[in-house]
């Protein structure tokens, strides 16, 4: 089987069932985002080692990959309805986040994206996330869709955030965190200034 077919050479691309859509669409649009999303996280996957948060990563890969086939589903496909993620994936994330701040001191500031190379490769994933939600609500005004898979990323997101917490207070690296004008001189705040939110 080739990897180049040519049937995307005019600007269009198929849906689950045979449905053509421009690539520009906003379906497409949305899926793409959930593409790059997976994406991110399996290079945020690359640079953690933690056998634990690794493990809950490759699950969330394999979940927004269930994700991609329900929105290039259309609802009048008649394999559509099995192809729709409950809302046991959001619940499965809340367990997630909530294990994940038993392990954390609680925030006293504002967290700048940052810490360590696991921990910014999460923090990027987090922004990657809202804009996926972002493109499946402006779907959802268009289009109906399965209402569970702009709730999942926004789920998906605070875990995201969490996780990147979890893995810069594993390693033991301090959070950059922000400064109000007030707070700010012309120096950099120093290292130990944060390192109250890692341990």
């Amino acid at each position: 089987m080739k990897i180049y077919t040519k049937t995307g050479d005019t600007g269009e691309t198929g849906l689950y069932g045979g449905t053509r859509r421009p690539k520009d669409d906003i379906r497409l649009e949305t899926i793409g985002t959930i593409d790059e999303l997976n994406a991110s996280i399996g290079n945020a996957r690359a640079v953690i080692e933690d056998l634990e948060i690794d493990q809950i990563l490759h699950r969330v890969q394999n979940e927004l990959f269930d994700i991609g086939a329900d929105l290039a589903t259309l609802e009048t496909h008649q394999a559509s309805s099995s192809l729709r993620i409950s809302a046991d994936y959001a619940c499965a994330l809340e367990h997630d986040i909530d294990r994940a701040q038993d392990q954390l001191p609680p925030m006293t500031h504002f967290v700048l994206p940052g810490g360590s190379i696991g921990g910014s490769a999460l923090h990027l994933s987090r922004t990657v996330c809202r804009r996926g939600e972002r493109c499946a609500v402006r779907l959802a005004r268009t289009e109906s869709i399965n209402v569970e898979v702009p709730r999942y990323l926004n789920r998906l997101s605070d875990l995201l955030f969490v996780l990147a917490r979890l893995v810069n207070h594993r390693v033991v690296q301090p959070e950059p965190f922000w400064r109000s004008p007030f707070q700010r001189t012309s120096s950099e705040p120093k290292a130990e200034e944060g390192a109250n939110l890692s341990k």
